[in-house]
């Protein structure tokens, strides 16, 4: 009997329909091991995961090999974005067993959930020096059966080394300038000047490490900070891992010149890098940076929105080639023979030189993943946009990649975040609406009565599975940015409400923070990772959530939990400094300050003198006073395009007790006016927008 069937994950639900008699993770399951006194084999993974796929059609679709599953064992398989808990815990145990981690991850327990075996991928046959599946079965199988003592002292061991390994606080106290001027060094040291980047291949979008950087360069002025921003930047967008036709970045590069993708597309990754082209425009003003966050919102808005308004998971690396094979990369690319039947002779010859097609292909059997390479020649932009319309519609006519359509909460805040920001720099309310629709769903599914999140949800209902750190500090991150953003408190009343679930669930001694809530399920471990990989750490997003509350409202607990938590960027940050990229970015915040602005204007329409008859793009506004005053306006968006690190922003009427920062702060001689407080002082206000850019430093 497989019991996937009733679940929510489109990844355990691929899986409803396989021959292996599946549970999904629960003590039910470990029950079920202990009264037959079998091993469990825990298989992690996600929908969007190539090799997943492979190792399911190649294995666990096998009727031989799913009889000697059932027979031996009780087959676990675990979605790891529903149970990132569950998959970190193991995969720290896979990591310090055979120094390498990856999906799918293969690990065998105890019937008390202790591992004692492990790997990711295993083929249907012997290769490349790897055992096969069913070799390995019988392996772990025999030892369970013969040699009990030896498995019982090796599961164990391994239970006692991942208890000694918990975190404290990392270091004595915050993070300075010396830190942080060794994590700049240690990063230009990992530069890849020839193609951007840091380190070698495989090679991963690194939208953190941009952050901090812009950060850096706003804060010190640091030239060689800002030039790895803007020529990473720049090959990411001309490779690729960047969709040349519809917008949006693969998960990762196979080759260090941004070449070739593992064509997954995820939402985090794409949120992240919105957001990190949108502040690149910021700090310098580049079209391309401009072009890259609108055409990155866009595929978030046309190809990840569900119809509640949230965002889906991600979208598969593999599709049908047409031919009944589901193959990676069969959407994406492109022969000279396709282009020619879509457009022609000419116009494939110049579709071709544009986006570098060519005979002998950059990706398997001829075809080419579509980038734009450096070249002398001049394109007519005109007809190149014929062309990219021309081949998005016959693209569109292949058979798609699958959608995990589950919405990840802390997904979810990264693109509110993104979202609002991409819509205030540019004008462009939609984004902003759609910002704030997400949000709404967030707190109508995800939130219950007692600010407990929900991680999941599918389909407008909430999944089982509770939130984890970087669920309440990322959501919190996007309501904080809706704040700043629309001027409407409510959106700050609820990060306050996530927060103060941070303090008392998810804080330990000395700025420890843990992934899990006190009152989680308790695993082998309790889970706790400082270092950012794909997507913040829970803890450093935590940092910058605690900090920004605290700059918005005055708090001095949640500054207090910042600083605590940060302490463990001044031990990594010289170090590993690719590793904490989030947590280096709230360092910078903390340094500046950050500083605290408020803009206060009148509230009325044009026939008061407070309106503006042209009318303007609004962004938000609750009670749209301050919102028909130009000069407040004017003010608004000199704020918004401070590059001031971590920089918060009221925005409202006079008088207006909607946001903290806005009490207290009167028109200044009758005109809009702007407030900047930084590290406890606070600036005479001015109503002069070039004198608000320059109290804050504009880069």
């Amino acid at each position: 009997m497989n019991r996937l069937a009733g679940v929510t994950s489109p990844y355990l639900l691929q899986h409803a329909d396989n021959p292996v008699d599946w549970w999904p993770w629960s003590p039910d399951a470990f029950e079920e091991a202990r009264r037959r006194d079998a091993p469990v084999l825990l298989s992690v993974g996600y929908s969007a995961c190539h090799w997943c796929h492979v190792m399911a059609h190649e294995s666990f679709e096998d009727e031989a090999t799913a009889a000697y599953l059932n027979e031996h064992f009780v087959s676990v398989k675990v979605d790891r974005e529903e149970r990132p808990d569950v998959d970190a815990v193991y995969m720290e145990a896979v990591q310090a067993a055979t120094g390498q981690g990856g999906w799918p991850m293969t690990v065998f327990l105890t019937p008390d959930g202790e591992p004692f075996y492990f790997g990711t991928y295993f083929p249907p046959e012997p290769r490349h020096g790897m055992p096969s599946f069913r070799q390995v079965l019988q392996g772990v199988q025999s030892a369970w059966a013969d040699r009990r003592e030896e498995v019982a002292e090796v599961a164990g061991k391994i239970v006692r080394d991942l208890a000694g390994r918990e975190l404290a606080h990392g270091g004595g106290g915050l993070p300075g300038e010396e830190e942080l001027a060794q994590a700049l060094l240690g990063l230009t040291r990992d530069y890849d000047a020839g193609h951007g980047g840091f380190g070698g291949a495989p090679k991963f979008p690194p939208a953190m490490v941009i952050e901090f950087l812009l950060r850096h360069h706003a804060r010190t002025g640091a030239e060689g900070a800002l030039q790895m921003a803007v020529d990473t930047c720049e090959r990411m967008a001309r490779g690729g891992i960047y969709d040349q036709l519809a917008g949006g970045f693969a998960r990762y590069s196979v080759d260090r010149e941004w070449t070739v993708p593992h064509f997954e597309k995820m939402l985090y990754d794409n949120a992240l890098l919105c957001r990190a082209y949108a502040h690149l425009w910021r700090a310098t003003g580049s079209e391309l940076a401009k072009g890259i966050a609108l055409g990155t919102a866009d595929f978030m808005l046309r190809e990840l929105r569900t119809p509640e308004g949230a965002f889906a998971s991600a979208l598969d690396a593999d599709s049908d080639d047409g031919s009944g094979r589901h193959v990676e990369g069969a959407y994406y690319v492109w022969t000279p023979r396709q282009l020619r039947d879509v457009l022609g002779d000419e116009d494939a010859e110049l579709a071709a030189a544009y986006f570098g097609v060519t005979e002998e292909g950059t990706f398997e059997e001829g075809s080419s993943v579509l980038q734009l390479p450096q070249t002398d020649r001049v394109f007519d932009a005109e007809r190149i946009a014929g062309i990219r319309r021309l081949l998005l519609a016959a693209r569109e006519e292949r058979p798609a990649p699958g959608r995990d359509d589950k919405v990840v909460a802390a997904w979810n805040g990264l693109a509110i975040a993104a979202l609002a920001e991409v819509g205030a720099f540019f004008e462009e309310p939609s984004y902003v609406a759609a910002a704030v629709q997400a949000a709404d769903l967030l707190v109508r599914v995800h939130l219950d009565d007692h600010a407990r999140l929900s991680r999941t949800s599918r389909d407008g209902e909430a999944g089982a599975n509770s939130g984890v750190l970087e669920d309440y500090a990322d959501v919190a991150e996007g309501f904080l940015t809706l704040a700043g953003i629309t001027g409407e408190g409510v959106w700050l009343e609820f990060a306050g409400f996530l927060l103060d679930i941070v303090l008392d669930q998810f804080t330990g001694e000395g700025g420890t923070l843990y992934d899990t809530a006190h009152d989680a399920e308790q695993l082998i471990r309790r889970p706790q990772d400082p270092t950012d990989n794909a997507t913040p750490s829970g803890w450093s997003a935590a940092a910058g959530a605690l900090l920004s509350y605290a700059a918005h409202t005055g708090s001095e607990p949640h500054r207090t939990a910042a600083e605590g938590a940060l302490g463990v960027v001044r031990a990594l940050g010289p170090r590993a400094p690719r590793f904490v990229g989030h947590g280096l970015s709230v360092a910078e915040a903390l340094l500046d300050g950050p500083r605290e602005i408020a803009v206060v204007g009148r509230a009325g329409g044009p026939e008061d003198g407070g309106g503006d008859p042209n009318g303007g793009a609004v962004a938000g506004g609750s009670d749209g006073g301050a919102e028909a005053d130009p000069a407040a306006r004017e003010l608004r968006r000199t704020a918004l395009l401070s590059t001031a690190p971590g920089a918060v922003l009221a925005f409202g009427r006079a008088g207006s007790d909607e946001l903290p920062l806005l009490a207290d702060r009167p028109l200044v001689a009758g005109r809009a006016a702007a407030y900047v407080c930084r590290n406890f002082t606070c600036d005479a206000p001015t109503t002069d927008p070039g004198e608000l850019a320059a109290k804050l430093g504009h880069a």
